[in-house]
């Protein structure tokens, strides 16, 4: 499955963006959006987000 985004958490850093090793983020109206299409789950985008926004079901 691929990571889900708390949109009431997320506040669009971008930091996400910038460790997705598949480019599956992107950032939409301020916020992220995971393409799950490309997601391959490795979970750096959980790791790297300071308000824990990002989770992998």
């Amino acid at each position: 499955m691929a990571a889900k985004v708390d949109t009431e958490k997320c506040t669009g850093c971008g930091l996400c963006v910038d460790v997705c090793p598949t480019e599956a983020i992107t950032l939409t109206n301020d916020k992220a959006k995971v393409d799950a299409e490309k997601c391959v789950d490795c979970g750096q985008c959980v790791e790297e987000c300071p308000n824990n926004a990002i989770s992998i079901p």
